[in-house]
């Protein structure tokens, strides 16, 4: 091995014992990872009528033992690798979840439900937890909270946790496009301004509560995602671009209220994590990322399966999941979970570690 190479792997092992470290004391800034949002990040909040479940096989079939809890995905969220990377436990309960205490919710808690938006008539479509309920789980969560630590500990949880909002793509697919009940009062333009005044509230309603450390996901090029490619009628098994520019002039509003937010909550932090370029260079170049498909979920023919359609024939479900960008034809793989997660820790989430 010649001189170079040596020093380009010693470069590459400091770099990595480095951010090892930098995790490891992460856990005394955040005492706990609180989440917002829809089914990517939807840790088993399904003890409700609805049928945006993912609570059976052949999800969390590489969860610990197996286990389908709930999360859409064959494995852990991206928020269980936040949790994992500050020091905290490896997946984030969800608060519905009657088998967990409080002292287990202390250190995280999922809010989310899948199949919600920003808007709350995108939750009432499935029948699901609207972003202004999860609030609401919140402020009876800070109660239970203080009952159990003490006003002092419950406070300082409260005041140092991480705040995770992941949401905003169901208000497109679901409420825009398949079913158009919103295009009846918004032009997409209208509609990109209605859905940010909405995380701009939803933001400073949880700022009133208490979140001080938060971090909103932008949209990922939801174009590109199996379901869309298969409902692609003008190219059928191509990205549908249309819906990718949309996604690209929501999160550019999203940053500017981002950016507004911190000039106006005193003492908050709120960063945005850009998830678009990175599923963009997924889906440019998928064996960079030990991809060999990024066209098909995993589950059932990979083309428009997702909830309960995933679970009916798990025999046509991939052998080895690793290998495809997503697990059905909505949602990501864990491994994709993976690399999302580590790409938002060393960029946006960089602040409070």
């Amino acid at each position: 091995m010649s001189s170079e190479s040596v020093c380009y792997w010693l470069l590459l092992l400091a770099a990595h014992f480095s951010l090892s470290a930098s995790r490891a004391t992460a856990a005394g800034k955040v005492p706990a990872i609180v989440v917002f949002g829809d089914s990517t990040v939807d840790a088993g909040n399904n003890f409700i009528p609805t049928i945006a479940k993912a609570n059976f096989p052949p999800y969390g079939r590489d969860f610990d033992e197996g286990v389908a809890t709930g999360r859409f995905s064959n494995g852990r969220l991206a928020t269980d690798f936040f949790s994992e990377a500050f020091g905290l436990p490896s997946a984030v309960p969800a608060y519905l979840d009657p088998s967990y205490t409080i002292d287990q919710l202390a250190t995280g808690v999922s809010f989310a439900s899948g199949g919600t938006g920003l808007d709350d008539l995108t939750a009432k479509i499935t029948s699901v937890i609207p972003l202004t309920q999860q609030l609401e789980y919140f402020k009876e969560y800070k109660e239970r909270l203080r009952l159990a630590k003490g006003e002092s500990v419950a406070n300082e949880i409260i005041t140092e946790a991480l705040y995770v909002f992941s949401i905003g793509t169901n208000d497109f697919i679901v409420n825009y496009f398949v079913f158009p009940l919103r295009p009846a009062q918004y032009t997409v333009t209208e509609c990109i301004t209605y859905l940010i005044g909405l995380a701009n509230v939803a933001v400073r309603n949880a700022y009133d509560l208490g979140a001080r450390k938060m971090e909103f996901t932008g949209l990922a090029p939801f174009g590109c995602l199996p379901s869309s490619r298969s409902l692609n009628y003008d190219e059928p098994g191509k990205c549908n671009e249309e819906y990718n520019q949309l996604a690209m002039r929501f999160n550019s509003e999203l940053q500017e209220a981002v950016r507004k937010l911190n000039r106006d909550l005193a003492g908050a932090q709120v960063v945005y994590a850009d998830t678009y370029s990175l599923g963009s260079a997924i889906f440019a170049n998928p064996s960079d990322y030990g991809f060999s498909n990024v066209a098909q979920g995993c589950c059932g023919t990979g083309l428009i399966e997702t909830s309960v359609l995933c679970g009916l024939d798990q025999t046509l479900s991939c052998q080895d999941a690793d290998k495809y960008a997503f697990f059905d034809s909505v949602h990501p793989s864990q491994r994709t979970y993976r690399i999302v997660a580590d790409h938002i820790l060393n960029t946006a989430l960089q602040v409070f570690m």
